[in-house]
């Protein structure tokens, strides 16, 4: 099918681009094409996405009104300039990246507000939330979806539980003020005074709760001199589930949709997949690009050549940014091939982020 309507073009915001003749060495002009070539290049893309098939000026005097010697100049024309290829196996022509990068910054159409997508997140615990957001916006594109959750130290403990299951046997429950829940069991070689669970409680309760989980402090502020030798001996054996925090701390990447991109032939080169699995095997790399999604104010679009990393110039990157009003948290992005409907993936990140934001707001009480 073809894209449907609506895009980079709303009136919420403009999709950032890069310089283009920076990116694209074979494209001649920046100008501003006429009427008539945005017409053609924008049919060109358009019948490409929908059926991957070179587009023949034969094809395209079905749908527009002038003759074919016409569309066949305006076609050499698009080709001059850099916009579209002629591969040398068909009569017909293909967009270049250049071509996608005009199509989206000046030919999609203007979004009509109706939203692409509902996420349901009210209710739902942050981990939740981020696997539903990955999910969807993988379902709804037929793309490799990726997603980063808030760093964990913008959260901090807002409860702790020490409960019983068995007498040797306890489990700790820390609640984050994200909703986060982290469980870890213990179990003791006797059996454990219930009085105990209770009071342990009660202090981590205390000295605890507020605190954020990247701070260091967490473990400094378990010691207490006063405390007696039995409740020392039994601090100390429950404060791993707290190191556990602290060193889990980092940045969570939720990942869905890799199989999508295994079939229908949308990698031509399997050079270019392997490059692209390898940098999602490496977090880091891949958590660094999708950072430069926060400092921009709408949806950032990189098409091919015009992303920073080799392992990503043979695909396309969509991603935008959610928060808080004055605090950028993460990102939500979708990676696929050069030839994927822009319209609906720039609609649906820009979509997911604001209902991502509008979540965490009521999440960090900050609405």
């Amino acid at each position: 099918m073809r894209p449907p309507p609506g895009g980079a073009c709303a009136a919420g915001g403009a999709v950032h681009a890069r310089p283009r003749n920076t990116r694209y060495p074979d494209l001649k002009s920046t100008a501003m094409l006429t009427e008539r070539q945005e017409l053609v290049l924008r049919k060109v893309v358009e019948d490409y996405l929908e059926g991957g098939a070179p587009v023949a000026s034969k094809s395209l005097s079905a749908e527009v009104q002038w003759g074919p010697s016409t569309i066949r100049h305006e076609l050499a024309s698009l080709e001059e300039l850099g916009l579209l290829a002629h591969p040398h196996t068909s009569a017909g022509r293909v967009p270049t990246e250049a071509g996608y990068r005009y199509f989206v910054d000046r030919l999609l159409p203007a979004d009509d507000g109706a939203p692409s997508l509902s996420l349901s997140l009210v209710r739902r615990e942050l981990d939740e939330a981020m696997r539903v957001t990955t999910e969807t916006l993988s379902q709804v594109n037929d793309l490799l979806a990726i997603v980063t959750a808030p760093p964990l130290e913008t959260s901090s403990i807002k409860h702790i539980e020490v409960l019983p299951l068995q007498p040797q046997v306890l489990m700790v429950v820390i609640i984050t003020s994200t909703g986060g829940v982290t469980k870890r069991l213990f179990t003791f070689n006797r059996p454990v005074d219930p009085g105990l669970a209770d009071w342990a409680a009660s202090y981590f309760n205390e000295r605890l709760v507020g605190l954020g989980l990247g701070a260091r402090m967490l473990q400094g502020r378990l010691h207490d001199p006063s405390l007696s030798s039995t409740e020392l001996e039994f601090v100390g054996a429950l404060a791993p589930v707290f190191t556990a925090l602290e060193d889990g701390s980092q940045e969570a990447l939720y990942v869905e949709g890799l199989a999508r991109l295994l079939y229908g032939e949308r990698f031509s080169d399997v050079s270019d997949l392997n490059a692209l699995m390898d940098m999602l095997e490496r977090r880091v790399a891949l958590l660094e690009i999708l950072r430069g999604a926060l400092g921009e104010r709408d949806v950032l679009v990189r098409i091919g050549a015009e992303n920073d990393s080799p392992a990503l110039r043979s695909v396309a990157l969509v991603a935008a940014s959610y928060g808080l009003p004055q605090r950028r948290l993460g990102s939500v992005s979708v990676i696929g091939p050069l030839r994927m409907d822009y319209g609906r993936a720039i609609r649906s990140v820009r979509d997911a982020a604001a209902q991502l934001s509008s979540f965490i707001a009521e999440v960090y009480d900050e609405r």
